[in-house]
């Protein structure tokens, strides 16, 4: 595979390089970098700046407003953007149910959903996980039951990211008959979050954050024309959004950029004399992780490839997904031991913008631990990584 940019491509990578400069706002960019913690408000500002660029699906069609770009030219902007600062597009409704909608949803759907999530209009959030149906997802509870020209729903999602923001949820649900194979009775709806009869609950995480929650669902009733594409396709459809999301966990630009930090932090010491970057054992293990990242980011552009003409990824989006979590987990893994003590305090207001008081170490530094902790659910949201490696033996190896 060739890497070096053409002069076509070099031009693109400095247009997205002025755009960046002039058009990402300069306090994201900040806190992106520092890790501190970004508002929904300031989420969908960027998404609505990328909007009016053209440039907020990457992805999609051309027709839906995709922006036709090469693989290369993905690879560029991602890197640039990881680069600059600018923050992760919320996935949900730009790169999970979005494809869904112009794959299998009908006409009427697409007009009525496509262009509100392309300019980021309203949030949306993921129901699919539940107690007892996380990677056994084909064991999910929650039940569609249809009433006339309406579904009354019934039942609980878990783990469900950033829906304390959302308008929308799109939701695996169980239609199907008494004693159907599970897979078969399961359908895909989208359920409007503003519904009085669903509660949502936060979970607060160990970093003391409130970034995911459980949404009960109790006797609401979603109109059937919300359902994408037949009943007891669900399952087909999940497997297809799961693909991009498995895609997108790769995080290999952002990667890219920590180990960049990595290095500058292991430059430093406190005696000025002694760095952790003269640790041959060290350093073998940021060569080490370099390696498998450059392996990975080789792997991501042939997916890429495959998604610019017009295909969903294939079942590399699960080997994306096993090594790029890995990755990012190793990469918290080096980050604590260069940190060393200054890993150790947790303030947690330390991490929003209008704090006031000493940070505790560099930047990149102090918040290495709750990286640490947060990234382990990496392994295993998106499908665990031992659900991945059941897929490739199948999918990819013939086992």
């Amino acid at each position: 595979m060739n890497l070096n940019f053409t002069a076509d491509e070099q031009h693109f990578q400095q247009e997205v390089r002025q755009f960046l400069q002039q058009k990402l706002p300069k306090d994201i960019a900040t806190k992106t970098k520092k890790a501190l913690n970004l508002s929904k408000d300031e989420y969908i500002q960027w998404q609505q700046i990328l909007y009016t660029q053209g440039w907020a699906a990457i992805n999609w069609p051309v027709e839906h407003g995709g922006t036709g770009w090469t693989s290369t030219q993905k690879y560029i902007f991602a890197n640039e953007c990881a680069k600059a600062g600018a923050p992760d597009v919320i996935p949900f409704g730009l790169k999970m149910v979005a494809p869904i909608i112009y794959t299998f949803g009908n006409d009427e759907q697409k007009q009525r959903f496509l262009p509100d999530i392309l300019a980021s209009n309203v949030w949306w959030c993921q129901g699919y996980s539940e107690t007892g149906a996380g990677s056994d997802l084909a064991g999910l509870r929650t039940t569609a039951v249809k009433d006339g020209d309406e579904y009354v729903v019934n039942g609980t999602k878990t783990w469900t990211t950033l829906g304390q923001y959302a308008d929308w949820i799109f939701c695996l649900v169980r239609t199907g008959p008494p004693g159907a194979k599970n897979q078969e009775a399961i359908s895909f709806l989208l359920i409007n979050m503003h519904d009085p009869k669903i509660t949502v609950s936060p979970i607060i995480t160990i970093d003391g954050k409130h970034e995911v929650n459980e949404v009960h669902f109790d006797g609401v009733r979603v109109p059937a024309n919300n359902l994408i594409g037949a009943e007891g396709q669900g399952w087909t459809y999940a497997k297809v959004l799961l693909t991009h999301e498995r895609t997108g966990i790769a995080r290999v630009a952002i990667s890219k950029d920590r180990l960049v930090q990595l290095k500058e932090l292991a430059e430093t010491s406190d005696d000025g004399d002694n760095k952790l970057i003269d640790d041959p054992i060290f350093a073998q293990k940021v060569a080490s992780l370099e390696i498998d990242l450059l392996a990975l980011e080789y792997t991501e552009l042939r997916t890429l490839s495959a998604i610019s003409t017009g295909q969903a990824p294939g079942p590399e989006s699960s080997i994306l997904k096993i090594v790029g979590t890995q990755v990012i987990q190793a990469i918290d893994e080096l980050y604590v031991e260069a940190a060393g003590y200054y890993s150790m305090p947790y303030v947690p207001d330390q991490f929003h913008d209008d704090f006031d008081g000493q940070h505790i170490g560099p930047d990149t530094a102090a918040n290495s631990a709750l990286r640490y902790f947060n990234n382990r659910k990496a392994s295993i949201y998106g499908g665990s990584n031992e659900i991945q490696t059941n897929i490739i033996s199948k999918a990819v190896l013939g086992l």
